[in-house]
């Protein structure tokens, strides 16, 4: 069934975008991510154009993470001290975020600047994280379980000054790392159109040292926050959230986060991190060979924002 998108210019099999919402939402409900560094691939990959795919998927990341992050919260499994101080550094690198975005927009560069990104930020953290779980699951094969917090052991992040206590979480760490990781991930989450929970995580657990069980909740009401700001900032400066590609999205996504929550509370943490591991390596090797790939036009016409062909 297509679907015309009056934003994007474009129709779509309105079933195919469904169900990119929906494996998205599970997969923000299962790794407590926004999903956004494989939806917005998704999107550019079937046609829809780099500035529509990142503003619009911010909106979706916000119904399916809050989905997520409300069925974490009635099991009481997040941080809301550290989240809120998350939330809003997050949103001063969101309001960053959206001014770089705009400015690599009016000079052309947005495209090549979002995948050049996506193949670094993805490849680096996809490598880290898939050596870490591999690791993990080999130890605990052989009977050496690799605990992520051992008593007495502190890294120079618990050395930085003030420092604030997070009796969830069992914490006493500087504000400046925290402060620093919100910051981060609103501005990569404006620019990019990625929730940041695939960086988030595990910063919080190797930096930080916050308990597994109240990661992923704790991530999830983060991106929340910082998208609703980045999905409002680009609908009112750059008119490029396409609410018909949102509301496809939103619905998939939403009931995809439910399913997603249910089933990572029966998983293995460091299988999920092996999981997330894969996927994010995977994106970054399409983008890889997107960047590499002779064009099929090599010459193309397009309208641009001044309005000149």
């Amino acid at each position: 069934m297509l679907i015309y998108l009056p934003i994007a210019e474009i129709s779509v099999n309105m079933f195919v975008i469904f169900g990119m919402g929906a494996a998205v939402g599970f997969l923000s409900g299962l790794f407590g991510v926004g999903g956004g560094f494989l939806l917005t691939p998704l999107l550019i990959f079937s046609g829809i154009p780099p500035v529509v795919s990142v503003a619009t998927v911010a909106s979706q990341i916000v119904a399916s993470s809050a989905s997520a992050a409300l069925s974490y919260w009635r099991r009481r499994m997040i941080d809301m001290k550290l989240a809120t101080i998350l939330m809003l550094s997050g949103i001063v690198g969101t309001l960053i975020g959206v001014v770089v975005f705009n400015m690599l927009r009016s000079l052309g560069q947005l495209d090549l600047i979002v995948s050049i990104a996506y193949v670094t930020l993805l490849g680096a953290i996809g490598v880290l994280m898939l050596n870490e779980a591999v690791r993990a699951i080999l130890n605990a094969r052989a009977g050496r379980p690799a605990t992520l917090r051992r008593p007495g052991q502190h890294s120079w992040i618990h050395g930085l000054p003030l420092k604030m206590r997070f009796k969830r979480s069992k914490l006493y760490v500087s504000a400046i790392p925290v402060v620093g990781l919100g910051i981060a991930i609103g501005f990569l989450g404006a620019l990019l159109g990625i929730g940041g929970g695939f960086i988030l995580v595990p910063a919080l657990i190797y930096l930080l040292r916050v308990p597994t069980n109240l990661v992923i909740g704790t991530s999830l009401v983060q991106i929340v926050a910082t998208m609703s700001v980045a999905t409002v900032l680009h609908s009112t400066t750059n008119q490029s959230v396409d609410i018909v590609l949102a509301i496809i999205l939103m619905v998939g996504g939403v009931i995809g986060a439910q399913f997603g929550a249910r089933v990572g509370q029966n998983i293995r943490g460091d299988q999920l991190r092996a999981l997330l591991a894969l996927l994010v390596l995977g994106v970054a090797i399409r983008f890889l060979a997107s960047l590499v790939a002779t064009p099929a036009e090599r010459f193309s016409l397009t309208l641009l924002s001044g309005g000149a062909l």
